[in-house]
């Protein structure tokens, strides 16, 4: 083995190494450890898609996210998840059609879109659902998630705790007042919300 070769393969093995420890340990809520969890907004995405004018399911993504729960492994399905949204933070790549939407959204009188949970239900499988309420519009009703518990593991610290989830719902815009002519005639009335986020111990 050459001197220049061993530095390289000494951190391609740590590297390897990192992923292996970083891998989630577990899938089952009852074996995550009890603590209070903040979003981890680097590894957290929210994307909408709407159908537009039958061509496409049009895609953007909210960027201003936060949330966190405190968790408690013996009694997992009372956790309180809150999740805040800054409607302002709607992208698609074109500033001006941003502004065009968070226009529909009346960001100046409605500033955020909440989520807090009322009830947790799931398998030893990671998958399950979550009710809550969602605000948005000044409008609040209730919604169910179906999510996808992705595990619990250290991270890439030994020390800390990180957890991931995926999950979707469908939503009717017009719920939640979001409703005029040219939406209606270009958009269709269901959007479908994606998410794929991850949260750290504190």
């Amino acid at each position: 083995m050459t001197r220049a070769f061993a530095p390289t393969l000494i951190l391609a093995l740590a590297l390897a190494a990192g992923v292996a420890a970083a891998a989630p340990s577990t899938t089952d809520p009852a074996k995550v450890p009890a603590g209070d969890y903040v979003l981890d907004k680097r590894h957290a995405s929210l994307t909408v898609k709407i159908v537009h004018m039958g061509f496409s399911h049009y895609t953007a993504r909210f960027n201003g996210l936060e949330g966190g729960f405190a968790y408690d492994p013996a009694n997992w399905q009372a956790t309180k998840l809150t999740f805040t949204v800054d409607p302002r933070s709607i992208d698609t790549h074109d500033p001006a059609f941003d502004k065009q939407i968070a226009g529909y959204f009346e960001v100046e009188k409605f500033p955020a879109i909440t989520f807090v949970s009322t009830g947790l239900q799931g398998g030893g499988d990671g998958k399950g659902t979550v009710t809550g309420d969602l605000t948005f519009h000044g409008v609040t009703r209730p919604i169910t998630l179906d999510v996808t518990f992705d595990g619990a593991g250290h991270g890439m610290t030994p020390i800390g705790t990180r957890l991931g989830f995926s999950g979707a719902t469908r939503i009717k815009r017009s719920d939640f007042g979001v409703s005029n002519f040219v939406l209606n005639q270009f958009t269709s009335d269901d959007v479908d919300v994606i998410f794929e986020i991850e949260f750290e111990k504190k």
